[in-house]
């Protein structure tokens, strides 16, 4: 026990080193934790284990993450997390009693509520943090915001400096499923605003403006947006396509915020609208696609193709700066 009364914890399982995951895990070793990971690209695991300390992999022995007092899933979907914790090659039934299990994937909160009944019959404990950002990436510094769900405090403080290890922003939303729900309202804003603006800046330039230059100017007006920002600033209009989150996973997010509005019983056509418009997008890219390259659809709906960025200019400091003082006014 540490000082505090609070569990230490010495050993972390982490599983699934994708985009963010592998980004993200990458702060474990170096905060002093041994880590064991798994990912099924094996050349991910290779590249953690070379260039990582207190490193292993699991070579696929689900036996390896027995030592481990917390584990840490970072994949597509709760189904999959579900899977590889209880399915027939699952790690569940070798974890010891009391180990805690900690899901940053984007998952349904109903389906993480009825995960967490299950692993508590192996005496294990569910807490949901899925992942935002301030700024993509920013998984790579540790700067990355987790939102909680937790129906133990206790165990959510056992795992707070491992998360913290991982996110400048750490918000404890409620009991479990808390995380999931806010995180896919978090995601049906995102994607809203990226049909908006994939609107506007098809039909901009179709009556005559200039797509950089409308950016810049939502990014000093009230349109402004993560993508206005960030995304489909950098890797939208760049035709770069690489900001790292792929458009199949926006889809299926969706997927998941629709389900939360009806099972909720609120009545709102727009989660539908944009999931539709997006897998528009999705049958005419490749399944891995980044979320950028959504501008494909809209560019065929519209027949305007769009005028490419040739390079991205830094965003001025002191837009910032006179926006936080207007925020700030009294």
């Amino acid at each position: 026990m540490a000082a505090n009364g609070v569990q230490s914890v010495k050993n972390v399982g982490y599983l699934g080193l994708g985009n963010a995951g592998l980004s993200m895990a990458s702060n474990l070793p170096k905060a002093g934790y041994n880590l064991v990971v798994h990912d099924i690209d094996k050349a991910k695991v290779q590249r953690a284990v070379s260039e990582w300390k207190n490193t292993t992999a699991s070579n696929g022995d689900p036996k390896a993450f027995s030592d481990c007092e917390v584990i840490i899933t970072m994949l597509p979907q709760g189904k999959i997390v579900r899977e590889v914790l209880l399915g027939k090659d699952g790690i569940a039934p070798h974890l010891k009693a009391g180990t805690i299990i900690v899901d940053t994937s984007s998952s349904s909160p109903y389906d993480t509520v009825a995960l967490g009944k299950e692993l508590a019959a192996h005496n294990l404990q569910l807490i949901d943090s899925p992942i935002t950002q301030t700024y993509m990436h920013a998984t790579d510094a540790g700067e990355s915001t987790l939102i909680v769900g937790s129906d133990s405090t206790e165990a959510f403080e056992i795992v707070k400096p491992i998360i913290h290890t991982m996110a400048g922003y750490v918000f404890h939303m409620g009991p479990l499923g808390a995380g999931h729900a806010m995180k896919t309202l978090n995601n049906y804003i995102m994607a809203s605003s990226i049909c908006a603006l994939s609107d506007s800046l098809v039909m901009g330039q179709k009556f005559g403006l200039d797509p950089q230059t409308m950016i810049d100017v939502l990014n000093v007006g009230t349109g402004v947006c993560f993508p206005t920002l960030d995304t489909f600033r950098r890797d939208g209009l760049t035709r770069n396509y690489n900001s790292g989150f792929g458009l199949a996973l926006l889809v299926k997010d969706l997927g998941i915020t629709e389900e939360f509005m009806e099972q909720n019983k609120f009545e709102t056509e727009l989660p539908g609208l944009v999931k539709r418009y997006l897998q528009y997008s999705l049958d005419r890219v490749e399944p891995s696609a980044d979320h950028t390259k959504a501008l494909v659809g809209w560019e065929e709906r519209s027949g305007v193709k769009l005028k490419q960025t040739e390079k991205v200019q830094d965003i001025p400091k002191e837009d910032f700066e006179h926006r936080l003082r207007g925020l700030n006014r009294k």
